[in-house]
């Protein structure tokens, strides 16, 4: 179907097949939504947790806290489940709920345009086709692309083993090889004392410390997994854990800026000093010790979790550098200060382009009503949403990820809710008969000027007490769109409850009043 026929092929698209698109395509499947697309670019479901499979890849949080509240697993075989397993738990949620068949995949979305005639979406993919729906939900996750540029001069002319988190080689052999890692945030903290014991020499370049806390981990025994299986005790402990979350960010967002922005200066010098206290005990070297402690406070940036990473500096076969990259040569990294480090092998832990950021989005790529482009909106305007999941101008779609959206809860309970809130919005426009669905500009502006004042303290903390650390909590504009300032049960009773009217529907056969009660997907 070309975009210029006047009806869609599928009711909704949904762009991703990674925790987003399974939870999405689950609760259309229970709103009695069947004529649905879901566009993959890889060959499978998981999305993150398909395209990593790098050595020692893992949660960092409690698998309790890691799964969708309608597919709860009793039977996870960690505590901190590893890749694969999460992996596989993706797969068997996508196969309970029937998703495989409505995915198509291989199938990279590089362009999204509304149709301002045929009130639908064209969706223009890599290979040259287009698919057109009605609705349109893009549940692209946090961390959109690896990062082409790495940022350092000759990073295209190393000779040896190029290596990266989201495209690994498992049939390159590093045992013995001189290697070398550029990076050190949540990847690399996994893969760093996984592959120590093996390579021969491991030097880390390191541009900004990372926090680094012991992981609680171990094996689920089979008692516990009964116990876990017993209807309401996962429930129960997972609200627990929500109930502590919201009670952080409570504590952070809503009292007065003079009573918490002078509690977050003392929080930090206390945790710094104290976490510097902790590294020395651990790490056996002084020099090594002090490299490895952060000037910052431990959630200025991605926090980690890790038993190992810090011992690996222990090692006689590790060594960490911290002067400034100069370039990557053909044979290995040069520093500013002119010392060589010849590898054999280079693992460019570098990072992703995050949805938070402006320069994620690029122009022409995501067009809306009379040819509203997201990527100069945002650029020129600031990332903003509804809720985090409507943009005024793109009528008909909602983004699971969006500006202002995460709470700190676990992944699966973020995007249930934002998902719950598109598919409530859709069925709306279902019942009264409409053919579009929009949020008005105004109910826009109103929701995003409360949650910018909400975000005074997170702004103070991110932007001005820890500014001079480097962090995808802080975007390029200075602002700290990844974080939602307000508690977890907030966002969610906000997905649940938004009024209906703050949308506007076009070309409806009957006008139908909003109905009263709740309408929930």
């Amino acid at each position: 179907m070309t975009s210029t026929e006047q009806k869609p092929r599928y009711e909704v698209a949904v762009i991703g097949a990674g925790p987003g698109g399974i939870a999405a395509g689950a609760k259309l499947r229970k709103a009695g939504i069947d004529d649905f697309i879901i566009l993959e670019r890889a060959d499978d479901v998981g999305g993150s947790w398909h395209e990593n499979h790098y050595p020692g890849l893992g949660v960092d949080v409690p698998a309790l806290a890691y799964q969708y509240s309608f597919a709860r697993n009793a039977n996870w075989s960690r505590f901190f489940p590893r890749g694969a397993e999460v992996k596989q738990y993706h797969v068997d949620v996508a196969q309970r709920f029937g998703l495989y068949p409505q995915i198509r995949f291989g199938s990279n979305v590089e362009r999204e345009e509304w149709n301002d005639t045929g009130r639908f979406w064209t969706l223009h993919l890599d290979d040259g086709s287009t698919i057109t729906a009605r609705f349109l939900i893009s549940a692209v996750g946090a961390f959109v692309r690896p990062k082409e540029d790495v940022g350092i001069m000759g990073a295209n002319t190393f000779k040896g083993k190029v290596l990266r988190p989201s495209s690994w080689d498992h049939d390159y052999d590093l045992r013995g090889k001189t290697v070398g890692i550029i990076g050190t945030g949540a990847s690399a903290v996994q893969i760093i004392p996984t592959i120590a014991p093996d390579v021969g020499a491991l030097t880390v370049f390191q541009r900004t410390p990372v926090w680094s806390l012991p992981k609680p981990d171990f094996a689920v025994p089979r008692a516990l997994q009964r116990t876990f299986a017993i209807p309401g005790v996962q429930p129960a402990l997972h609200g627990a854990v929500l109930v502590a979350v919201d009670l952080f960010f409570r504590a952070i967002i809503a009292p007065p800026a003079r009573l918490v922005h002078p509690a977050m200066d003392k929080f930090d010098t206390v945790a710094i000093n104290a976490y510097r206290r902790y590294i020395r005990r651990v790490v056996t070297d002084p020099a090594t010790a002090e490299k490895l402690t952060p000037n910052f406070g431990p959630v200025a940036k991605r926090p980690t979790i890790s038993t190992g990473y810090l011992k690996a500096y222990n090692r006689d076969n590790v060594a960490l550098i911290t002067d400034p990259i100069d370039k990557i040569t053909p044979t290995g990294v040069k520093t500013r200060e002119g010392v060589l480090y010849k590898l054999d092998a280079l693992i460019l832990a570098t990072g992703y382009e995050v949805f938070s950021d402006p320069e994620t989005y690029r122009p022409d790529t995501v067009l809306g009503r009379d040819g509203f482009d997201l990527a100069k909106f945002y650029n020129e305007e600031g990332l903003q949403a509804y809720e985090s999941v409507s943009v005024y101008g793109l009528p008909n779609r909602w983004t699971l990820c969006g500006p202002y959206s995460w709470t700190g809860s676990g992944w699966h309970s973020f995007v249930e809710m934002t998902a719950d809130h598109a598919i409530r919005a859709i069925t709306e426009t279902r019942r009264r008969g409409a053919d579009v669905c929009e949020i008005r500009k105004e109910a826009a502006t109103a929701y995003h000027e409360k949650i910018y004042r909400q975000g005074e303290s997170q702004r103070y903390y991110l932007a001005e007490l820890n500014g001079h650390v480097p962090t995808y909590y802080r975007n390029s504009q200075g602002d700290t769109t990844y974080l939602r300032p307000s508690g977890f049960f907030e966002a969610s009773r906000g997905h649940r409850k938004f009024p209906l009217d703050d949308y506007r529907y076009e070309g409806a056969h009957q006008k139908v009043e909003p109905e009263t009660a709740s309408v929930s997907a």
